[in-house]
């Protein structure tokens, strides 16, 4: 039966560490949006070496398991070159470097989305490379982008319970604990769940919102 002192004594302790999973997730998330910027231009590479490398690259992370690079990360990297790295950064790696080669993809579309006249235009400019993507193709790229990339950020929260598996404290591992002290895990998994529920609820309101904003700015 639904224990509403028990939920009132576990409550705290699932709320400081849905605060870890969040910090966890958007650390994870600036590593993938900075390393999937930098996949996107490299797959774009006109030197066939580098595009090669970096797409089987991305198409070998995207079809390996998560679960599987974190413990690679964090189990079987420190034997083969003894640097051990702690869970928390193992966790942020392994996340952060998956879901770049998804933001890659994401990125991709955004750039090819620019007209062509718009290269052609920096070309007859004279920009160079840096001052094209800097003041043209990216400031029209990202923005089409942008609740996509919000997508991933939720998904990424709710991929953090695979954490646990390497001991990273967020939330799903301390509903572990709780359960294994306490032997009753009605509360805690039903909590843990409904946190979840909440922030990746309120967290989609506000992509929905970035995105009519964003849709009535390309409309005037």
């Amino acid at each position: 039966m639904w224990d509403w002192n028990y939920v009132v004594e576990i409550l705290p302790e699932l709320i400081g560490a849905l605060q870890m999973t969040v910090w966890i997730t958007l650390c994870a998330f600036v590593l993938a949006l900075i390393v999937g910027l930098l996949l996107a231009f490299a797959a774009r590479s006109k030197f066939k070496p580098i595009s090669l490398i970096t797409k089987g690259i991305i198409e070998f992370v995207r079809n390996t398991p998560l679960l599987v690079q974190v413990f690679f990360l964090y189990y079987s990297l420190p034997l083969i070159t003894n640097l051990s790295i702690p869970a928390f950064y193992a966790g942020v790696i392994g996340l952060g470097l998956h879901y770049s080669t998804y933001l890659s993809e994401v990125y991709r579309s955004g750039i090819e989305a620019v007209d062509k006249g718009q290269w052609e235009a920096a070309t007859a400019l004279n920009y160079t490379k840096a001052q094209t993507w800097r003041t043209i193709i990216l400031p029209q790229a990202i923005p089409p982008i942008i609740p996509v990339l919000g997508n991933y950020l939720i998904v990424m929260f709710k991929e953090t319970p695979i954490l646990s598996a390497i001991t990273v404290v967020e939330l799903m591992l301390t509903a572990k604990n709780i359960v294994s002290e306490s032997f009753r895990a009605f509360e805690p998994y039903t909590l843990v769940g409904i946190l979840f529920l909440i922030i990746s609820y309120v967290s989609s309101l506000l992509v929905q919102q970035v995105e009519k904003r964003l849709n009535l700015q390309r409309g005037k």
